[in-house]
């Protein structure tokens, strides 16, 4: 299931003013991200030459540079202590550990106050210039002593999460047994608040989340609990209102099953363990088992001895065993099966030549068999890369037919047509085709038996409206999932169709209110106006940089691109354009923008290694006014709206205009260190290749 926001808080900010401990974790990463660029910069002072003569503007640097990691050391601590304060059993792990990164602090700044290296008297001192090893040391510490509380934060957190999980559970055996409505409306209102501190909690842990398969566990799992909770509602009223009514007590024990499931996933994703004997399909895919499989037999062009006959053979059958699913499966077209059956008749003959080639090259050394052996491994990794096609087409295909199927709801409607009649005959017909799809579907079925059996029952009509409706919700996630996955396999990155995170509010949930888009007023929509012009002649600045790179892929160029669409999308918001609506849109908007910022950084800092100590030091300067603006960014995002919205937009897209302007700075200054790099690698190959024939002749 996708992520969507709903009744228990799952996809919003929540209420205002309500917040958790893992809020100190936040706060201990940002500061985290803010210190490791400095020691970073730090580790760039150190390894400048020793006979380099050090301008006042390089003196000044270092210092800076000293000063605010103390600075940033000094937050980190006070972090640390408050976590350290709250939580007991770790208390004197944390303080030893904060302890360590103040003293790291205080030496790096000691190391780097030079203010008075130019006078006479200071011909004794001890600075980053005489005394390396110290400041390393200190440098290292600093990062170990970070690294420790981060630790011991997270367990904090997971902790947290673990607590806050058992208290809903708890509930729900409450829940579970209630008899009187009275009791139900009294224990449903703590399930609510509980249900909201976990979706906090949780939120929070997903936006930390590295590892992408993972996150989107953790949103589908959430989701599930999301439109579960209002399900859970509609349904113990059913079965209290109807209680010797036995599709009614199975519609509630579907969705009292279904929550646990959820709950044990998001337990099992933060704990990164799995249930006893479970496996993780994801690692046997047939996707990974192609990519692991060609990156084997790649590997034997360089080592002819790095797998066995016996393994790559076993291999390929277990990829094309699990192709059986396609391949058996009744709703499979006869054209895709036939295709997907040559394809892998064709890859197992292939591998018995990439065999034979093997074992001959293995005796023979000579260049021709060399070549027949790269031919074979080309030939067998293009099956491989059709077969991998015709199984996304076919698994597309057979989405897109079902999602076609339920596109008008008609099945869902003759269901609730058939309830309201109390018609049992037409029921079953429904009930079977609604069946044929997946094993989700019982709870909507249940739910519709009991409203046969009560025709005239109000809450019985209502709690099946909710099903459907939770159904049809679905249908269109999948229908948006469906369209950006194939844009993706088929190398289309464009903007995105619509966000599953933004609030879906459904009919029966009183709670919610349908967003309508903000109107500010004249003179507050004139201000928009005028930023928003401004960010859109950035974007254009942002484009022009882009072109000028001729790798168009290159990690830098992909994330800036991606910040520039966005930006875009914002400058269209202020115009009352585009695809952003409300101003809730607009900070879903703003918070992607803010992570993809953070990738843009860290993705520079990877090309940084590449470059001199020289080249460096302006790059990680654009790099250290880019990553605070992220974070501020976000925690403007999750700042509550309260009644202050067009506050809230201004400061966003002031600071998102600010961002842009460090972009086009950032990729014009990495275009000419690129090419600086590229013409000095060519003049070494150049020096080399002379030097070659000079001593050949």
């Amino acid at each position: 299931m996708a992520a969507s926001s709903g009744p228990a808080g799952f996809g919003g900010a929540g209420p205002s003013g309500f917040a958790f401990d893992s809020g100190l974790e936040i706060k201990t990463r940002s500061v985290e991200q803010t210190l490791l660029p400095l020691v970073s910069q730090i580790t760039t002072l150190i390894n400048h030459k020793d006979n380099t003569k050090k301008s006042d503007k390089t003196l000044q640097a270092i210092q800076r540079v000293g000063q605010a990691v103390n600075l940033a050391v000094g937050r980190f601590v006070k972090v640390g202590e408050a976590i350290a304060n709250e939580n007991w059993d770790l208390k004197e792990e944390i303080n030893i550990a904060c302890i360590e990164a103040k003293q790291a602090g205080e030496t790096i700044a000691a190391l780097t106050d030079i203010s008075s290296l130019n006078h006479p008297e200071s011909d004794g001192q001890i600075t980053i210039f005489t005394d390396k090893t110290g400041v390393i040391k200190a440098a290292r510490l600093l990062l170990s002593s970070v690294t420790k509380v981060l630790l011991l934060a997270d367990r904090v957190v997971i902790k947290q999460i673990i607590t806050s999980r058992n208290k809903v559970l708890a509930t729900m055996e409450r829940l579970e047994k209630v008899n009187s409505f009275q009791e139900f409306v009294q224990i449903f209102s703590q399930f609510g608040n509980e249900m909201v501190e976990f979706a906090h909690l949780t939120g929070d842990r997903q936006n930390d989340l590295k590892d992408e398969k993972k996150k989107a566990k953790m949103a589908a799992a959430r989701a599930v609990l999301e439109k579960c909770t209002m399900m859970l509602l509609t349904a113990s009223k059913t079965c209290l209102r109807h209680p010797n009514c036995e599709s009614a007590h199975k519609n509630k024990e579907g969705v009292f099953d279904r929550m646990k499931v959820a709950l044990d996933k998001v337990i099992e994703i933060v704990t990164d363990c799995k249930p006893s004997g479970e496996t993780d399909i994801s690692s046997v895919s047939i996707f990974t088992g192609i990519k692991e499989f060609k990156m084997n037999i790649e590997a034997l062009l360089e080592n002819l001895y790095f797998q066995s006959k016996e393994n790559l053979s076993a291999t390929l059958e277990v990829i094309l065993e699990r192709t059986e699913d396609f391949t058996d499966s009744a709703y499979t077209s006869h054209e895709h099966r036939e295709r997907i059956l040559e394809l892998s008749t064709q890859a197992r003959l292939e591998l018995q030549q990439l065999l034979s080639v093997w074992i001959q090259s293995q005796s023979k050394k000579t260049k021709s068999i060399a070549e027949e052996l790269e031919l074979a491994v080309l030939k067998i990794s293009h099956s491989l890369k059709e077969l991998k096609k015709e199984l996304h087409r076919t698994a597309t295909q057979l989405t897109a037919d079902l999602l076609k199927y339920h596109a008008d709801h008609v099945v869902l409607k003759a269901l609730k047509l058939t309830g309201v009649e109390g018609n049992l005959e037409g029921l079953a017909e429904y009930a079977c085709k609604l069946s044929e799809q997946k094993e989700q579907l019982v709870e909507i079925i249940s739910a519709a038996e009991t409203l046969t059996l009560h025709p005239s029952s109000k809450i019985a009509k209502e709690n099946l409206d909710v099903f459907c409706e939770a159904w049809e919700s679905q249908i269109g996630d999948m229908s948006t999932l469906l369209r950006e996955i194939n844009d993706v396999f088929e190398g289309r990155r464009g903007e995105k169709y619509g966000y599953l995170s933004l609030p879906k509010p459904m009919k029966n949930n009183a709670n919610l209110k349908s967003l309508k888009p903000d109107k500010p007023d004249s003179e507050e929509q004139a201000k928009i106006a005028k930023l928003g012009l401004k960010l859109g002649l950035l974007t254009s600045d942002v484009n022009c940089e882009i072109k000028k790179w001729e790798d168009q892929e290159n990690e830098i160029v992909r994330n800036g691109r991606n910040m520039s669409s966005m930006a875009y999308s914002l400058y269209l918001f202020t115009r009352g354009e585009g695809p952003l609506k409300t101003s809730q849109d607009l900070i879903h908007q703003l918070e992607v923008f803010a992570e993809e910022g953070l990738k843009l950084a860290s993705s520079v800092q990877v090309f940084l290694k590449q470059l001199k100590d020289d080249d460096k030091l302006m790059l990680l300067l654009e790099i250290n006014k880019l990553i605070p603006l992220c974070h501020q960014l976000q925690t403007v995002t999750k700042t509550p709206l309260q009644n202050q919205v067009f506050l809230k937009v201004d400061k966003c897209i002031t600071k998102t205009r600010s961002m842009m302007a460090i972009l086009v700075q950032l990729l014009s200054l990495c275009y000419k260190l690129l090419k600086k790099l590229q013409m000095e690698n060519n003049r070494w190959v150049s020096v080399t290749n002379k030097d070659s024939v000079d001593g050949k002749t």
